[in-house]
């Protein structure tokens, strides 16, 4: 292994984790406008041009403000809730192929900071990872409040986990590979797995809201029940890390349904680009491929939460266990019954 490739990873995941940090920062602002374009207001206006420099407004109020901690012997579970929540939702982003490969003074540069054959088993485990940073700082907190909103958190996302990890065995039975870079080349053109799979797509969609803990799936931390739930009683930025992490995890969620369903940073007349401009412009274009498709599945997430209102709980585990999993179960048997017949 040569410095040179050692220093293009370090590069490539520093680059990773800031864009997935200004998206989170700037999802912040777009809820707002988001929830302001469909409410017919106008939404943030003040701190620059249409409200842009809001999200660092925010950000320094978080930083300025008064730590508060609860009166409880785990200070040390305290701090380490938020911590495991943010770090859960940032390494999940290591295996996502954000483009093809650029040319650069000689050397190709694959645009994924690791290419493994597990890639979903990783994203995976790092997602079921998340839920502890919430379990562990709701009940840190010495709150019944939070300790509701924790409870809740975790009985949802393992939940929703079956669901989803069960409609991903259909798509992975027609990929045949779990590496992310497999599946976003086998959509080359516009051959993308939503077609194909529209129901794991669907399944997959709706268990995203509920990892994320998004509307109308935000039971954990439902206001007009637990004041706040899991993060009633963080303050400053320990708050803010749980904030960021949300969406954070709705970012790499989008990134994650464009990458598996449709075609990642793969468009039409990809080949063409790549003939007549060459790798680079190419895959520049690839890659701005990837972030419309993300930004879309965003403005989505973000269009949902002001529209549909929230579930009751038994409503939510309902459709998790009685809806959901059957259908995915059926998924499997459909597919695998039109791969034996189309073989």
């Amino acid at each position: 292994m040569d410095s040179a490739f050692i220093i293009e990873k370090s590069v490539l995941i520093v680059v990773v984790f800031a864009v997935t940090m200004i998206m989170a920062m700037y999802s912040t602002w777009a809820e707002r406008k988001v929830a302001a374009f469909l409410q017919d207001r106008v939404g943030p206006n003040r701190a620059g041009w249409g409200g842009l420099f809001q999200p660092l407004a925010d950000g320094m109020k978080l930083f300025a403000k008064e730590e508060f901690e609860p009166n409880t012997k785990n200070k040390f579970l305290f701090f380490l809730g938020p911590a495991i929540a943010m770090s859960a939702a940032l390494m999940t982003s290591a295996v996502i192929p954000w483009g093809d490969k650029l040319e650069i003074f000689g050397r190709t540069v694959q645009l994924q900071a690791t290419d493994t054959d597990s890639a979903l088993l990783y994203i995976f485990a790092v997602v079921s990872i998340g839920v502890y940073g919430i379990m562990i700082g709701g009940w840190a907190s010495n709150n019944k409040f939070s300790l509701m909103g924790a409870v809740r958190a975790a009985s949802q996302m393992v939940s929703y986990e079956i669901a989803m990890g069960l409609s991903m065995i259909a798509l992975l039975m027609m990929t045949g590979t779990l590496s992310l870079k497999e599946i976003s080349a086998q959509q080359y053109g516009f051959h993308w797995n939503a077609f194909y799979q529209p129901l794991s797509f669907l399944i997959f969609l709706i268990c995203a809201f509920a990892e994320t803990n998004r509307t109308p799936f935000d039971l954990a931390e439902c206001e007009s029940e637990l004041i706040g739930g899991y993060h009633t009683e963080y303050s400053s930025m320990k708050m803010g890390f749980y904030l960021f992490a949300e969406y954070a995890n709705m970012f790499i969620s989008s990134t994650i349904i464009a990458v598996l369903f449709f075609g990642g940073y793969n468009y039409p007349g990809m080949g063409w680009a790549v003939e007549h401009w060459g790798v680079n412009i190419a895959n520049v274009i690839g890659i701005g491929a990837l972030f419309a498709k993300l930004c879309f599945f965003i403005f989505f997430f973000m269009w949902i939460r002001w529209t549909i209102p929230r579930f009751r709980y038994d409503q939510l585990m309902n459709l998790g266990w009685k809806i959901l999993i059957p259908l995915s179960i059926f998924n499997i048997i459909i597919t695998g019954i039109c791969i034996l017949a189309f073989k």
